[in-house]
């Protein structure tokens, strides 16, 4: 399985590339005053709006660094409200949602099973999950899924079904 490799500090972070619509480079991004910590706006897709979260200001406090490297990645984004890409069918449904993460430009293959529990959880950070090795040291897994909280992942997409 291929994942995309980013970093948060200076650990590195695993997404799943199947979860990935497209990376791009950071692009013009229309802020909302008032969101939640890490919730920095939304940017024109394909002529859709799309909510966009700062992985370092959601987790470490600080917005990410501006460099070549900073990139926005867009994913699959689980709705559990049954509203989505796909409206009508299936209450599997997912949103698009941007990731700005920094030094995201290189990929790993890993079996799944290669990810082992790290030993260590905490109820803020769910979306941590599972860790391996690779040569520049340990990796963690993030669970796109249960990255947001819940009041934040409905007032993203709320407003957005509204229209």
């Amino acid at each position: 399985m291929l994942f995309l490799i980013f970093e948060l500090g200076h650990d590195r972070y695993a997404l799943p590339a199947a979860l990935i619509a497209e990376v791009l480079p950071v692009v013009r991004i229309k802020r909302v005053p008032h969101a939640p910590s890490g919730v920095i706006g939304v940017f024109n897709y394909h002529g859709a709006p799309v909510p966009v979260i700062d992985l370092s200001e959601l987790t470490l406090g600080r917005p990410a660094a501006s460099r070549l490297s900073t990139r926005l990645i867009v994913v699959s984004y689980p709705d559990r409200n049954g509203h989505g890409e796909n409206q009508g069918q299936s209450k599997s449904q997912s949103r698009l949602l941007g990731l700005i993460a920094e030094r995201a430009t290189d990929t790993m293959q890993r079996d799944p099973a290669d990810f082992v529990a790290s030993g260590i959880t905490t109820a803020r950070a769910p979306y941590l999950g599972q860790v391996t090795t690779s040569s520049h040291g340990v990796v963690q897994r993030i669970d796109v899924e249960t990255l947001l909280p819940d009041a934040v992942r409905e007032s993203l997409f709320e407003q957005l079904v509204d229209q």
